[in-house]
């Protein structure tokens, strides 16, 4: 599945399911010691109200991919092959990529990172009780994650989203933000690799490891959508 920079998205129905999933796989690391609490916090045995606020964090997400298919759709139809890899495709996928790593650094980030760092101050600032309030509280935490990892989910676009090497390069870089004490080290770092790979896929794609570079012709990946 995995084409490389801008590869094609498929149908719909079949993108959204593989995203879902995707995100599940990608996201448990880092949000299950906020479900963690969150269930601890319920102080019920019953794990319907952990789901449901695991529900509520991957419909935020699944908003997210949607979003992107939309944008991949009409972008693809507007500008044809324009995206294909011997033309601007390759130019487009590095600047994601550095345009990502200053996000990192930006007070916006910072923002959102500190609300997905602080699960515990977000718990008792959005408090809400019942079924309902577990999906609302999960959509909440999820939008903040969206906030803090949207241009990390951006780069994954720029390297291959069908790519497992990619997903769990990605995903490392999640929980390590999330994770380790220091949020400047974490920010940082996260920023200099993203430059790093977006200045290599400009200058010099074939030394990426696992990279898969599109095969050249007039067919671009995000506007010839399978059937």
């Amino acid at each position: 599945m995995d084409g490389g920079p801008w590869t094609d998205l498929g149908t719909l129905a079949w993108f959204v399911g593989v995203w879902i999933v995707m995100m599940a796989a990608m996201m448990f690391p880092s949000v299950a010691p906020t479900v963690a609490l969150y269930s601890r916090m319920t102080k019920s045995r019953s794990p319907v109200a952990p789901l449901l606020f695991a529900s509520g964090y991957l419909v935020s997400w699944m908003s997210v991919g949607v979003l992107a298919f939309a944008v991949a759709t009409a972008g693809g139809r507007i500008s044809g092959d324009l995206l294909a890899w011997d033309r601007v495709g390759r130019w487009v996928a590095g600047a994601t990529l550095i345009v990502a790593a200053v996000y990192e650094v930006t007070p916006l980030k910072d923002v959102c990172l500190g609300k997905c760092r602080s699960p515990l101050g977000f718990m008792l600032g959005s408090w809400r009780r019942g079924r309902s309030g577990a999906l609302q509280m999960g959509a909440r935490h999820g939008a903040w994650c969206i906030g803090c990892c949207w241009a990390l989910m951006a780069s994954l676009f720029a390297l291959g989203v069908m790519s497992v090497v990619w997903m769990a390069v990605v995903a490392g870089l999640i929980a390590f933000e999330k994770l380790i004490p220091s949020r400047r080290t974490a920010t940082y770092g996260t920023a200099a690799i993203l430059f790093l790979l977006g200045v290599l896929l400009l200058a010099a794609p074939n030394t990426i490891p696992a990279l898969t570079i599109p095969r050249s012709g007039p067919t671009s990946p995000m506007n010839q959508m399978s059937p």
